[in-house]
């Protein structure tokens, strides 16, 4: 979906000349009354988008693309004022970055593996036929120039690692199969762990990715857990802690589910002005190139998110025509924030380098199902006050080399910030990139 931004939507309906609904992206999908606060409104100038009101406007189509990787010196290229390096390259399908407090970044190294598949299909999604590497690798950057220096192994035998977390004594591991954790001192890993909550594993496409924060204060993890399904079609039986978000203590325990009905929440962080959960959505598919929009959004303490009944609110997925729980409708909350329908939006992570544009950053992977390519970026959503406070930019591009024949360098997953620049995982071409201030 093309995001559409504007001051009078008079205007923009006559230029558009399509059937639109108008949705405000406040918390909760609360439409902005007239008499709220300056804020308010400047949060409704920017918050109000156009999403097509009609499922399969236009037909639902797959288009794969073709990883070349970057040769003779290519990098992505960032917004201007800022460059990019080669962090670490040689890697194994890097999905998942983490910065400790101490400065150590941890790469966890996993895909998707899935059997009698194509070599085009497996090459597009980055699922080539060798096994999963499944392993945590430890690198440093010893004088802060943007490239790692030391490299070293530090986990192997994980089953399909994603998140990773540092708190206290302890390094925990988002297995797609259960949250494990390792003994921690000195900055060096115990080789065996204990697993503290068992999760479904696997899942519908790349639903296999399990990631983890802490909540604002640290006496809580927070992990996302993909639905195991386009939209319910196996049956609701089998999605029981799915398409959600679970919170847990620090020892596994007291697990109940913080936010339901949300399709595929992969990238989480912790918006440091409110405190307030944040994560990055992937919705359904098969509904056409302009629905459903992927979403970043805040996530409310037992809130429903419409997943499989429901999308962008209240708006029935017509595979569920006819066979809606009751009341279910109702509940549906509206996400903040629409970031383009099929991109993929894997990372989310808000600034935590001097220099960076205070907002989210948002890791989109790239689209397969949709007739032409979106995503395959960086995006970045400024932020005031804890919301969204104006227009979507693209921030690190360059990732797709020849759109007509469906060829792309690589493929953005992960984000994170050191204390002097941000690291972007590219999982397909087995690279992690930092972006750096210019000087």
């Amino acid at each position: 979906m093309i995001q559409h931004w504007i001051s009078t939507s008079q205007r923009w309906f006559s230029i558009l000349g399509i059937s639109c609904l108008m949705v405000s992206c406040g918390a909760g999908g609360r439409q902005a009354e007239s008499d709220q606060t300056d804020s308010a409104a400047q949060e409704r100038e920017y918050g109000l988008q156009i999403v097509p009101q009609e499922p399969l406007a236009t037909p639902a189509k797959n288009k794969f693309s073709k990883i070349t990787g970057w040769k003779d010196g290519k990098t992505p290229i960032a917004k201007r004022g800022f460059s990019v390096v080669k962090f670490a390259d040689s890697l194994n399908s890097p999905r998942h970055v983490y910065v400790a407090p101490n400065g150590d970044v941890y790469i966890a190294q996993s895909r998707t593996e899935r059997k009698n598949e194509d070599e085009d299909k497996a090459n597009a999604r980055n699922q080539f036929k060798s096994a999963s590497p499944n392993n945590i690798i430890r690198l440093r950057d010893s004088n802060g120039d943007g490239v790692a220096d030391e490299r070293d192994t530090v986990l192997t035998g994980l089953s399909q690692p994603f998140g990773m977390l540092l708190l206290k004594d302890w390094f925990y591991v988002a297995n797609t199969d259960g949250l494990v954790r390792f003994a921690y001192k000195n900055g060096e890993i115990a080789k065996k762990g204990e697993k503290i909550v068992s999760l479904p594993a696997g899942g519908y496409n790349n639903h296999w990715t399990r990631n983890i924060v802490p909540n604002a204060d640290s006496t809580k993890i927070y992990i996302s857990v993909g639905s195991g399904s386009n939209v319910g079609e196996n049956g609701m039986e089998h999605e029981v802690r799915r398409a959600a978000i679970l919170e847990v203590n620090l020892d596994g325990s007291g697990e109940r589910i913080y936010g339901s009905g949300i399709r595929n929440p992969v990238g989480m962080d912790i918006e440091p002005q409110t405190s307030t959960l944040w994560t990055a959505v992937n919705e359904r598919d098969q509904l056409g190139d302009e629905l459903v929009p992927d979403y970043i959004t805040s996530v409310k303490d037992g809130g429903f998110y419409g997943w499989p009944y429901a999308y962008w609110g209240q708006h029935t997925d017509p595979r569920w025509k006819g066979k809606l729980p009751s009341g279910i409708l109702e509940k549906s909350i509206t996400p903040d924030f629409a970031v383009g329908a099929h991109t993929a939006s894997l990372g989310l992570s808000f600034n935590k380098s001097d220099g960076f544009p205070e907002g989210a950053y948002i890791g989109q992977h790239g689209s397969w199902n949709r007739s032409s390519f979106s995503g395959y970026k960086v995006m970045f959503v400024p932020f005031s006050k804890g919301r969204p406070a104006g227009k979507a930019e693209d921030f690190l591009t360059g990732f797709i080399s020849d759109a007509e024949k469906g060829e792309v360098y690589g493929r953005p997953v992960s984000i994170a910030f050191t204390k002097q620049y941000m690291l972007v995982t590219d999982d397909a071409a087995n690279t992690v990139w930092a972006v750096k201030r210019d000087e």
